[in-house]
């Protein structure tokens, strides 16, 4: 599943609906991930232009937030807590298993572009871990097993 890129038109009038206001490049940023997905390299050329900074400050900005992407995002994104409760409930170990069993490391994405696998610093619900986030529905006390079969489901709705 590739997702199409923005076009300079479609860029330019999200820029330019928000430009003039004061503190205006976090919502832009925002905006355009959430229209498009991403934030590629035309969109920050043009916000460079229209907010006169240069694209090393966008990047800079880009960077320093991990839920901003530079690339198209996967079908899923699958996060792992690492947050102390959950590791005391063995999260690196289904760390490790997920790693081995989608094939990617931590912030890869499958071949097929259809999981993204991630890190996340606390789901607050510490008292069930570890947790395991799927889009939008979280999973408690998830072991190597359970693990499996929460992939078997998405990879199911793939095919």
């Amino acid at each position: 599943m590739q997702t199409p890129s923005p076009s300079r038109e479609e860029l330019r009038t999200l820029i330019d609906a928000r430009r003039d206001e004061p503190g205006a490049l976090l919502p832009l940023l925002h905006d355009i991930q959430n229209t498009f997905g991403y934030i590629n390299a035309e969109a920050v050329s043009l916000l460079a232009d229209a907010l006169q900074q240069t694209e090393a400050e966008i990047h800079g900005v880009i960077s320093f937030y991990h839920q901003f992407r530079t690339t198209p995002p996967a079908r899923h994104r699958v996060q792992i807590c690492r947050a102390e409760a959950c590791q005391a409930r063995g999260a690196r170990s289904l760390e490790a298993h997920a790693c081995k069993r989608l094939g990617v490391s931590m912030h890869g994405m499958t071949a097929d572009q259809h999981i993204q696998l991630d890190p996340v610093y606390c789901l607050g619900n510490c008292a069930t871990g570890p947790n395991v986030r799927i889009d939008n529905r979280l999973a408690g006390r998830v072991d190597a097993a359970r693990f499996d079969r929460l992939m078997d489901e998405l990879e199911g709705e793939h095919r």
